[in-house]
């Protein structure tokens, strides 16, 4: 058994902030599809994309054909939007500002596939690194390593086991399907054999998730060894000797 050590009061602070930044994001999105839907019933729709809803609602601002009790509605679910807008602003501005002030944070965001808010999440949300005997172990607890269901000697494995933090594996995986999308458009140019090894034999999205679960493991080695990242092909990430 692991048993996890106390947060700090400020380890506390640092993941509501987390957790404000998730729940805007999920309100931003089902007023998006709020917008979409209504939108929708009076014929108009716009490409898939955040970036998208803006534009939208302009257009409907300035469709006369529309009745004005409409046009009035969705300019109150514009100014709802406008303001979630503007409150994610603010508490990501936060989340750098903590980004900005942790070392291992900033060293971890050099991974490809992490960044600044993958970084922060993995030092609020994991516990002590050197609590892991491995990369494999860290791997397993975010709930990135297949399920074993091997049997007469037979090894079987099947999906990932989706253990630990659902928003850290999530954001990994989000991260490493960028880096994977990347490399598809760039034709797997500077890309690592590895990688493209992967893709020519597995869908994207497995890709992505055995991507993440290298990345992860990267990403232990750093925060145990204090190393830095040393940039090498995408998709073939290293750690600093």
């Amino acid at each position: 058994m692991r048993f996890v050590p106390t947060k700090s009061a400020d380890q506390q602070a640092a993941l509501m902030l987390v957790g404000m930044r998730t729940r805007l994001i999920k309100k931003r999105t089902q007023l998006a599809n709020a917008i979409r839907g209504f939108a929708a019933e009076f014929g108009i729709t716009a490409a898939t994309g955040m970036c998208r809803i803006e534009p939208l609602l302009d257009r409907i601002a300035a469709d006369e054909r529309l009745p004005e009790l409409a046009r009035e509605l969705f300019a109150l679910h514009g100014q709802e939007y406008a303001q979630l807008l503007h409150e994610i602003e603010r508490v990501e501005a936060k989340l750098m500002e903590w980004h900005r002030n942790d070392e291992c944070s900033q060293r971890l965001a050099n991974i490809p596939g992490i960044g600044p808010i993958g970084a922060s999440l993995l030092m609020m949300k994991a516990p002590d690194p050197r609590m892991f005997k491995s990369g494999r172990d860290f791997a397993a607890w975010i709930g990135l390593t297949p399920k074993d269901h091997s049997t007469a000697g037979k090894v079987r494995l099947g999906g990932i086991t989706r253990a630990g933090d659902e928003l850290l594996r999530s954001t990994l995986v989000v991260g490493a399907t960028a880096v994977v999308q990347h490399v598809r458009r760039s034709g797997g140019r500077n890309a690592s054999p590895w990688l493209l090894g992967l893709l020519e034999r597995k869908k994207p999205k497995l890709v992505a998730v055995a991507l993440a679960n290298k990345i992860a493991r990267i990403a232990w080695k750093l925060m145990v060894s204090g190393e830095g990242y040393r940039r090498a092909d995408l998709g073939a990430p290293t750690v600093a000797a």
